[in-house]
């Protein structure tokens, strides 16, 4: 299977209508800013991608989650890690996670252990691109792009960032 950019991209308005159909996440009195956090690399990919389709862009910020994995140890540190960047105040504010493979759960499982890092937010939503199932922690996406049924030897892996697309690829050293 393989996504063109046209296809992302209509998977990407989707999302996005879906998320502005949402609406205010905080109640009636919660002035909490509402933001978009990136989960480096594809979901900062997908973060920025989406912040071009809303009517009225959020503030952006990006995590790097790597050092917060649970399986650390047994991945390893990848060559590409990141310094996060959330120029925004976490505390009190409506986070949006973004994603582009929902999987296990571990990556989002760390990505909000390090949100928790920069205070505690008055909520925290999740959108991903694809949700391939497989998990292992309790996590679900508010929002999803596209839901597959994918065998335990594949997954699907995005390439940008300038134009995003996709495609199912064979687990590689059991990743």
């Amino acid at each position: 299977m393989h996504w063109n950019p046209e296809q992302i991209d209509s998977l990407l308005r989707d999302m996005a209508s879906s998320l502005e159909s949402m609406g205010s996440m905080g109640g009636a009195d919660d002035a909490g800013t509402t933001a978009l956090v990136g989960i480096e690399s594809g979901g900062a990919w997908v973060a920025r991608a989406l912040n071009e389709r809303l009517s009225t862009p959020l503030p952006l910020g990006f995590l790097d989650a790597n050092f917060y994995r649970d399986d650390f140890e047994k991945r390893g540190l990848k060559k590409s890690i990141k310094p996060s960047k959330l120029p925004f105040d976490v505390e009190g504010a409506h986070l949006i996670l973004v994603d582009d493979v929902l999987m296990t759960g571990r990556t989002i499982r760390a990505a909000m252990n390090e949100l928790f890092d920069f205070g505690r937010p008055a909520s925290i939503r999740l959108m991903v691109l694809f949700d391939i199932g497989r998990r292992e922690l309790p996590i679900c996406a508010d929002i999803c792009g596209e839901v597959l049924s994918l065998p335990a030897d594949q997954r699907v892996e995005l390439s940008g960032p300038d134009q995003l697309e996709a495609s199912v690829q064979a687990v590689r050293n059991g990743h």
